[in-house]
């Protein structure tokens, strides 16, 4: 089995390379690409140092599966190059929304791989993958009729420049230095911007539009689903208050028992002081945490959450994994 991953120094590409090293999957040779300008830089994995190569001049023809951790301008170009020799799962959102691509999170959806049409699997946006995880026991139970979801998103998912900078501009808030922002339309540290992506004639953005349009793809059509996303100063993980309305009627204790019972779910609802998951406890684990478990009594079968997930890893890179993973388990089929 070869696989190569195409923005290996990246925070998801290193992402990917741990939980492979992790899940100990059997890999003959492995390929790391970035571009020229990361070309010859050295990545240890299972305790061997591996070169980076120019993703300009790789052969694709030598691996089996890809995966692509670059970002939509990178997918648009090299995708479907790749994709004519091997099997591609792609983490921007540029095949998301194709009709030929299916959008996938093995937990909720693995029947749609029998759609595989151009070679090509999206993955979906960190945000939808932790949230349709949540809502899929609850969906197969009670069935959904909308969603109203506020997002409360690290900082990493802007990739490690916009780390860098929440680390920097607190630094200089704290010095009382003049703080500057680079990567976000207003200052970070100790702050939050509603705005993640850019502006829809609408007036939503286009990480709003993506949570709306995943979801519908990959769960049910017929959920109506309404957010605001909003960026904070946390490093790593994404939080989600969700208010969902059921078509049919639910008990407290069915929907504890169905999300803890479901795979990749992980209920911490104590109604106490810290009885609850938070960005820093999510953060390196390979679940989806639901908390503040509770009856929304100004709606009929209404419903809140609280949902809390590690978005380099459970969001992207455990989430491609598992679909290769599957892929491997099932001799690719759909291919």
């Amino acid at each position: 089995m070869n696989i190569a991953i195409v923005g290996a120094t990246g925070n998801v590409g290193r992402k990917i390379l741990e939980v492979l090293e992790k899940k100990k999957l059997a890999i003959d040779n492995l390929y790391l690409l970035a571009s020229s300008r990361s070309a010859g830089s050295k990545i240890n994995f299972n305790s061997k140092e591996h070169e980076v190569l120019d993703l300009e001049t790789f052969d694709f023809s030598k691996v089996k599966i890809t995966f692509f951790a670059a970002g939509g301008k990178i997918s648009e170009n090299f995708v479907e190059k790749a994709a004519k020799h091997s099997l591609v799962i792609d983490n921007s959102s540029f095949y998301r929304m194709d009709p030929d691509v299916p959008l996938i999170v093995p937990q909720v959806n693995l029947d749609h791989l029998n759609n595989i049409k151009k070679n090509i699997i999206a993955n979906p946006n960190c945000s939808t993958t932790q949230l349709v995880i949540a809502l899929k026991p609850l969906h197969d139970l009670f069935v959904i009729k909308r969603i109203v979801v506020s997002t409360y998103q690290s900082v990493s998912g802007g990739g490690k420049a916009p780390m860098d900078e929440l680390i920097e501009q607190t630094k200089q808030f704290l010095q009382n230095n003049k703080v500057e922002s680079k990567n976000f339309t207003k200052q970070i540290a100790f702050n939050a911007i509603p705005h993640i992506d850019v502006f829809a004639d609408d007036g939503y953005t286009k990480e709003e539009l993506k949570m709306k349009n995943e979801t519908k793809k990959i769960l049910d059509d017929k959920i109506d689903l309404t957010a605001t996303c909003v960026r904070l100063p946390v490093l790593v993980s994404h939080s989600e208050s969700v208010n969902i309305e059921f078509k049919n009627p639910f008990s407290l204790e069915k929907v504890r028992d169905a999300l803890d019972n479901f795979e990749g779910c992980k209920v911490i609802d104590d109604r106490s002081d810290g009885g609850y998951s938070t960005p820093l406890e999510a953060e390196g684990r390979d679940e989806t945490f639901i908390s503040r478990i509770r009856e929304d009594k100004t709606v009929k079968n209404g419903l809140n959450v609280w949902i809390v997930s590690d978005n380099l890893l459970r969001g992207a890179a455990l989430n491609a994994v598992e679909i290769a993973e599957t892929l491997i388990k099932n001799n690719f089929y759909g291919k």
